[in-house]
């Protein structure tokens, strides 16, 4: 175990016991930004200082209320249930009919209203709510279906507010058919082609078999979450919660029954400080066919026959295309190999493309096989970090799982301590896989920081460095340090010592993090400022300069005049 990865213990207890002071000049040290970052009298109200059951000072985020609500499938329904009996109340009409202006305006009983109020007849023409038949028949024995045109007595005939007759058969078959084309049956039209009266809940209820009375049910319990704007399916394989989002700030972090976190916005993953439409612009990257494209830049050229893009593999500069077309050429000059011999400068030594590069010939190709192995080199660099921390992350839960559940329980009857007093052990493991989460979205962050940026890549990569020694220092205590407490034979007084240290470096950590949180969400803002206020103290400095500059050449211009 290397020595400087291992923070020692005096500095550990330096650490857990200077949590307030340390938070009070953690960017002070030769960083001026820093320093302002931490003074920002804005955010004092967004963090109290605790102290736990140590006596540590823990820095802990005021926790505002949930902001979203998870849905069972049975709240689902109850909600579902709920607004149509309400729109079927307010508007003195059926629940069929009520169904179907809650799904043409989203689910959204107050746009219901008010557009039903500002225009019943609109409504009611644009949604297929007839007021009335719009076709009239004779008072005779029998009518005709208008799908099978067979005469049937009028009690085998139904139709919708329309008035226009179908047999049950026919009924029947229209229904089947539409529901087992999908979703699209809940904006189910009367058959005749040119009708547009609305056919609903109550006419499925009619003619439709269990099977697809369940079909139905279940479209419309999608649609009441998948057409609301504030509802949204969890996206965890085979959880079946949703979550109506009640809030109006950007924090979209949201936590499922099922243990997902993810972000409701966008519903990826959590990805908090990054905002949405950089993790889209990085995932897309991840599985795009570009960075593909640029290694094919980086490490190959084209064959100067077949174009077909060849990679070198050995060390020679005699390359040989695979079959069919088999042209063998020179890797420097991508001319015939036949061609070359004691006249080009030998067979392993072309001076031919010395030369032409010489001439400028490969200019725009070096330029653009040179840009493409930088680009690639960078997306490596960012993408490999990215991909570490998330794995460590899924090990880390892992570990979690395992302490809350095993090594909890073991070290409760090894050290004679109640498994409360153990808890250090799991809000270690849960800030680490909060905080390996934090680190491999500040990753993608830093890919699409622009390089003229130049001031605010320095800061993030200061914050983001600091925030990573603090874990790498937290994820070792807790895992490595661990071991011999549970493999001893008895409780010790070393383990009183590691309690201290893990709560300490847990807390050092959090704030750690806290503070590259806040950072990133307010767009490295502080730089800026810190930028400004730099600028106007240089610029007036140099203004009294300036003016004395001036008086002195007006006295050299005067002495030469005397002269």
């Amino acid at each position: 175990m290397d020595s400087d990865a291992i923070l020692s213990s005096s500095e550990d207890m330096h650490d857990a016991n200077d949590v307030e002071s340390d938070e009070e000049g953690f960017y002070s040290d030769e960083n001026d930004v820093a320093s302002d970052y931490n003074t920002d009298d804005d955010d004092v109200d967004d963090y109290v200082i605790e102290e736990d059951e140590d006596g540590i000072n823990m820095i802990q985020a005021r926790r505002p209320e949930n902001n979203y609500i998870v849905l069972k499938e049975l709240d689902i329904k109850e909600r579902h249930e709920d607004d149509i009996t309400s729109v079927s109340s307010v508007l003195s009409i059926s629940r069929a009919a009520s169904t179907i202006l809650l799904r043409y305006y989203n689910w959204n009983v107050s746009e219901v209203h008010e557009a039903w109020f500002a225009d019943e007849e609109k409504v009611r023409k644009t949604v297929g709510l007839l007021p009335g038949p719009v076709v009239q028949f004779a008072k005779s024995r029998e009518l005709m279906c208008g799908i099978c045109f067979e005469a049937f007595p009028r009690g085998r005939l139904k139709s919708a507010d329309c008035g226009h007759p179908f047999c049950f058969e026919c009924w029947e078959g229209y229904i089947r058919t539409s529901i087992n084309d999908g979703p699209g049956c809940l904006m189910l039209r009367c058959p005749d082609p040119s009708c547009g009266a609305a056919v609903g809940q109550d006419m499925i209820n009619i003619f439709a078999c269990d099977d697809d009375k369940r079909k139905y049910s279940k479209y419309l319990l999608r649609s009441f979450v998948e057409d609301n704007k504030k509802t949204k399916w969890c996206p965890a394989p085979g959880c079946e919660h949703a979550v109506n989002y009640v809030g109006d700030n950007e924090n979209y972090d949201v936590s499922c029954l099922c243990s997902y976190d993810f972000c409701w916005n966008c519903t990826e993953e959590t990805h908090r400080p990054v905002d949405c439409n950089t993790v889209r612009l990085w995932i897309l990257k991840n599985s795009a066919e570009s960075e593909n494209m640029n290694w094919i830049l980086a490490n190959s050229k084209p064959c100067p026959k077949c174009k077909r893009p060849i990679e070198k593999n050995q060390g020679c500069m005699h390359m040989t295309c695979s079959p069919a077309c088999k042209f063998e050429f020179c890797w420097l000059c991508l001319g015939a190999w036949s061609d070359h011999g004691e006249r080009t400068g030998g067979f392993y030594a072309c001076n031919r493309y010395e030369a032409a590069k010489q001439e400028g010939v490969y200019d725009e190709a070096e330029r653009r096989r040179e840009m493409a192995k930088n680009s690639l080199e960078r997306y490596t660099h960012y993408y490999e970090r990215w991909a570490s921390n998330q794995s460590s992350r899924q090990k880390a839960l892992v570990d979690l799982h395992q302490m809350q559940t095993v090594n909890m329980e073991k070290l409760s009857e090894i050290q004679c301590q109640p498994e409360s007093q153990l808890k250090f052990l799991s809000d270690a493991w849960q800030q680490i896989v909060e905080c390996r989460r934090v680190l491999k979205w500040t990753y993608a962050y830093g890919y699409y920081l622009t390089e003229h940026e130049n001031a605010k890549k320095q800061f993030f990569e200061y914050l983001q460095g600091e925030a990573e020694s603090g874990l790498e220092r937290l994820h070792q205590c807790a895992e490595k340090e661990l071991l011999p407490f549970l493999n001893a034979d008895g409780p010790s007084r070393e383990f009183i010592e590691f309690h201290t240290k893990l709560a300490g470096l847990t807390a050092v950590t959090k704030s750690y993090f806290e503070n590259l949180v806040r950072a990133l969400e307010n767009h490295l803002s502080d730089v800026d400022c810190h930028q400004a206020g730099s600028l106007a103290t240089s610029s007036k400095n140099g203004t009294s300069k300036g003016k004395g500059g001036r008086g002195k050449e007006t006295s050299r211009a005067g002495g030469s005049s005397r002269n």
